[in-house]
């Protein structure tokens, strides 16, 4: 585990890694630091040599066994909601299920790790003379903010502060700290985190902003995230508003618009979206590939298409290339539809114009629609495209495509060489994944073989 993860960390010397591979055996075992033996000549602690063992420490104590190998995307996850501390505690205590970014956490394991981080941290200073740095303290700072510790954490960051040898909290370690909160549901900790800049004798800047915007908007608090933005554009205002910041405002509108069941809140957050997309261009704002890619997914979501094509041919005429993802979504809203000759014109003008290559996710809706209405050597066509183009597709996607094979009559397709190339793309990625994530062998698992 540890050697993999140091071929994917930041390159140290030999002597360095060595050192760094010892000292996390050491705190995986539970074992005193000086326990192990340090090459000789023992190599001299360096600020990316302790960097990288506090950053690892809470992927190993913090992180549920489930949660190993998972991918750290939000694409297919619930919406994030604020978290309440004190409500997980209790849950913890009288061991009830607990649901959100905590769920699985072991409180053992999590004290644990802080622990060892904290005592790493100490000893590093006082057994080696090391001086600490504004990256080493942000890393430290970090721990305690994923182990929940927000006292321990001013505490530390005041400590940190107070200290006149060097600057070692400085506003980059505090948009940090706003940008690890906010991804784990804690929006009111990031805020009080933002308020407490002054503190620190920090001033905060655009990035600041940004960061703390985005972190309300993932829990939903669109009206603390406006009074900032409104903030930011009054006249004279140190830190003024810039593309980024409307596109996040823009692209959690549109997501959230697609994650809520009732159709009113639905209209208002499209109509906020492309309101503040018009306030953009009012402005003077020029906006990128990716607003325009937030807006489109979530009109084409909506079922608001006349809109989504009125975007995309806009942005072609600003000048904005749209890539793989602005096309994706046409793709999945006019496959959802069965508008599949759109669909797969979409694909191909994606191809000819060279805005992208398709991907697994540009074929794999057009699949599905064409099994639905009963074209099934269209798409099995499509399915030899796509893995002629080095994609291997999902197991559910391929099974569907053979299901409606078998019922056409024409099982003799399913004994070319494009057949085994499938099956054993998808073996493959079934070892792969297997070696990250045990918990996929439990008993109610598509057996590979069924495949």
């Amino acid at each position: 585990m540890i050697s993999s993860w140091m071929m994917v960390a930041k390159p140290l010397w030999h002597s360095h890694i060595h050192l760094v591979k010892q000292t996390l055996v050491a705190i995986i075992k539970d074992l005193p630091l000086h326990a192990h033996r340090p090459p000789s000549p023992s190599p001299s602690w360096t600020e990316d040599a302790v960097s990288q063992v506090i950053r690892f420490i809470p992927s190993c104590f913090f992180r549920a066994p489930r949660s190993i190998g998972c991918q750290t995307s939000f694409r297919h996850r619930t919406p994030l909601r604020q978290r309440n501390l004190n409500e997980e505690q209790r849950k913890f205590h009288h061991k009830l299920l607990v649901l959100g970014p905590a769920a699985h956490r072991d409180p053992g394991r999590v004290n644990l790790g802080l622990h060892k981080a904290l005592q790493f941290f100490r000893w590093v200073e006082t057994r080696f003379g090391f001086h600490h740095t504004e990256v080493t303290c942000r890393e430290m700072a970090i721990v305690l903010a994923r182990a929940d510790r927000f006292t321990a954490l001013w505490d530390f960051l005041k400590e940190m502060s107070g200290k006149e040898s060097s600057k070692l909290v400085t506003t980059e370690t505090v948009t940090c700290l706003i940008k690890v909160l906010g991804e784990v549901g804690l929006a009111n900790e990031a805020l009080f985190a933002f308020y407490r800049m002054r503190q620190l004798h920090c001033r905060p800047d655009i990035y600041a902003y940004n960061t703390l915007i985005n972190a309300l908007c993932r829990v939903g608090n669109f009206r603390k995230a406006r009074f900032f933005l409104e903030q930011m554009e009054l006249p004279g205002f140190r830190c003024p508003p810039d593309t980024f910041t409307y596109t996040i405002l823009i692209s959690s509108y549109c997501r959230h618009a697609t994650q809520t069941g009732c159709k009113k809140a639905t209209r208002r957050r499209l109509w906020e979206a492309n309101h503040l997309f018009r306030l953009m261009l009012f402005k003077g704002f020029v906006p990128d590939v990716v607003t325009y890619n937030a807006l489109i997914d979530g009109c084409c979501k909506t079922y608001r298409i006349a809109r989504a094509l009125e975007l995309f041919e806009d942005m072609k005429k600003k000048g904005c290339v749209p890539n793989r993802v602005t096309y994706n979504s046409l793709i999945r809203y006019f496959s959802a539809v069965n508008e599949i000759d759109r669909a797969i014109e979409m694909l191909r003008d994606m191809q000819r114009s060279n805005h992208g290559v398709p991907g697994s996710s540009s074929y794999t809706p057009i699949i599905h629609a064409l099994c639905e209405v009963g074209k099934v050597l269209d798409a099995w066509n499509l399915l030899i495209e796509m893995v002629d183009g080095g994609l291997i597709p999902r197991e559910y996607t391929y099974a569907l495509v053979c299901d409606a094979v078998c019922k056409a009559g024409e099982s003799s397709l399913l004994e070319d060489e494009v057949h085994k190339k499938i099956k054993e793309g998808i073996r493959n990625r079934y070892r792969q994944t297997m070696k990250f994530k045990p918990i996929m062998g439990r008993k109610g698992y598509p057996e590979i073989e069924d495949i």
